[in-house]
């Protein structure tokens, strides 16, 4: 699934593209995403302009003064920016065309993505609403993990997929930070001390960067607006590298299972 540096390099790529430019009108082929496509979205949108394109968490929020398009690329899910008179592809569900011939094409082969319109303010929507802070913020700290896991059985790394605590963090980057902290993924996070959360909220901004840097991480689907895929993948130190050597020590990376998900760890140096 795309994660956090994913959907912000989709932004970024998006953008420059978008800002400033009207809907001409929408374009449904399919309207069986996660949740229906608004069959009045193409009503609401025409001659919208578009005044800016924000992240947050996962999702990316398209402006206009008549309201917010809410999208989310869901599992397999990716935006491409072509011309409108490019031909579909199979699974090439949504496009947003804009003025001037060009179109915000939503690509989602297993349909778990979502194009959705609110005229209300974006952050009360109930999907937003509930969202933890952002982990590249300054709220996102060692003293607010330490709180917010007070009390808590369940695993670290179950506790940074959760949106509650912290917005866009998924899998990959949830067991990359826990790496870099020197933390056991698997750890009782209400077990753990306000010292090492310290660390781990610099360990997990830092992977963040990193993968921002990189333009994601390219394991399945994901690829960048522009159709290029992310490299971060080829500086992953323990997602996807069960039985390879430690990249800090002499240990191994082990998997585990947990939460119907996969923990990757060293069995040397986290714990």
């Amino acid at each position: 699934m795309p994660e956090l540096p994913e959907v912000e390099t989709t932004r970024r790529g998006i953008a420059p593209f978008v800002e400033g430019k009207r809907f001409a009108r929408v374009v449904v082929r399919d309207r069986r995403l996660r949740w229906p496509v608004p069959a009045s979205l193409d009503r609401r949108l025409r001659g919208a302009r578009v005044e800016r394109v924000e992240r947050r968490g996962k999702y990316l929020l398209l402006r206009t003064r008549a309201g917010t398009v809410l999208l989310h690329l869901g599992m397999s899910g990716s935006l491409r920016v072509v011309p409108s008179a490019v031909p579909p592809r199979a699974h090439d569900h949504v496009d947003l065309v804009l003025e001037g011939g060009m179109s915000v094409r939503l690509h989602d082969p297993r349909r778990f993505g979502a194009v959705l319109f609110t005229r209300a303010d974006p952050a009360c929507h109930a999907l937003l609403c509930r969202l933890g802070p952002e982990p590249l913020g300054p709220e996102l700290t060692g003293a607010y993990f330490h709180a917010r896991a007070r009390g808590r059985r369940t695993s670290l790394r179950n506790f940074l997929l959760d949106g509650g605590t912290v917005a866009g963090v998924g899998n990959i980057y949830a067991n990359e930070a826990a790496f870099r902290a020197g933390i056991h993924p698997g750890c009782a996070a209400g077990r753990i001390a306000r010292a090492r959360f310290d660390v781990l909220a610099r360990s997990l901004r830092a992977v963040l960067r990193a993968a921002l840097r990189a333009g994601g991480t390219t394991l399945r689907d994901f690829a960048g607006a522009d159709g290029a895929p992310g490299y971060f993948r080829t500086r992953l130190d323990v997602y996807g590298r069960a039985g390879e050597r430690c990249r800090r020590c002499e240990g191994t990376v082990r998997r585990g299972r947990g939460g119907g998900r996969s923990l990757y760890f060293c069995d040397s140096c986290q714990w």
